[in-house]
């Protein structure tokens, strides 16, 4: 059962990259607004995983000790290192203007690579518990829809067709199986892998939240009533996280 809601999880994930091509016909800066919402949900989404659902769960199962630590400061590099030297980025605007398509395909290259670890981190959540992965799966599936619907608008922009970009986004998308499956053979052959694998990955939600996320919507002037709106917004993020604990 776990290969069967791992894998459901991780493929409903990834066909949010076809949502791109539903908001073309909106206006950017319209469609730049609705997104900074959606990245005020994602950064409450995200730091509720880590600190209702992760480590709640590793304290549980073996102890937040040093060692754990150390595994959740490994994900704050982790992120960081493939954000800062595969060139990837969260993006959330749409009016990316490159010229070469070479532009796009490094896109590709660390979205990807994105999408492997959140497959490898949907996986191992299921493999300590069926709420746990629910929950994860839910984090990551709130914080893609900002950044997929970026990512189509950078491909876009990059000069690629629209078919083009959005078969790419799809493939992009699709290696979050590939981390899927290696979660689930990591964890049925090295012990309490998974839970290393958790601390891990809290590291890098906070990461992404924090270092990619806030600083999103701090760059965007807006009016002092959009401001509230992307508190609420925020916080419907947590309460949302917080309903889910209801699975467990």
């Amino acid at each position: 059962m776990i290969w069967i809601y791992s894998l459901v999880s991780i493929l409903a994930v990834s066909l949010i990259s076809f949502l791109g091509v539903l908001f073309l016909g909106i206006k950017k800066e319209k469609l730049e607004h609705i997104l900074l919402y959606f990245v005020s949900f994602s950064i409450g989404a995200l730091f509720a995983e880590v600190f209702i659902h992760i480590i709640p769960r590793i304290v549980e199962e073996v102890g937040f000790t040093v060692r754990y630590g150390l595994y959740f400061l490994l994900g704050l590099i982790v992120f960081f290192i493939v954000e800062k030297y595969v060139h990837w980025h969260h993006c959330h605007k749409v009016d990316h203007h490159h010229e070469i398509k070479p532009v796009a395909y490094t896109n590709l290259i660390g979205d990807g690579l994105h999408n492997f670890l959140d497959g490898l981190i949907i996986a191992s959540s299921f493999v300590v518990s069926v709420p746990l992965g629910i929950a994860t799966a839910f984090a990551v599936l709130f914080h893609e829809i900002p950044q997929e619907i970026g990512d189509f608008g950078v491909l876009l922009y990059s000069g690629l067709s629209k078919k083009k970009a959005l078969w790419l986004n799809f493939g992009s998308a699709l290696l979050a199986v590939v981390g899927g499956v290696v979660g689930i053979l990591l964890a049925s052959t090295v012990s309490s892998i998974e839970m290393v694998i958790l601390a891990i990955a809290g590291g890098g939600f906070v990461y992404i939240a924090g270092s990619d996320l806030i600083p999103e919507l701090h760059q965007n002037k807006c009016s002092r009533c959009s401001s509230v709106y992307q508190l609420l917004f925020m916080i419907l993020g947590i309460v949302v996280m917080m309903g889910l604990l209801l699975l467990e």
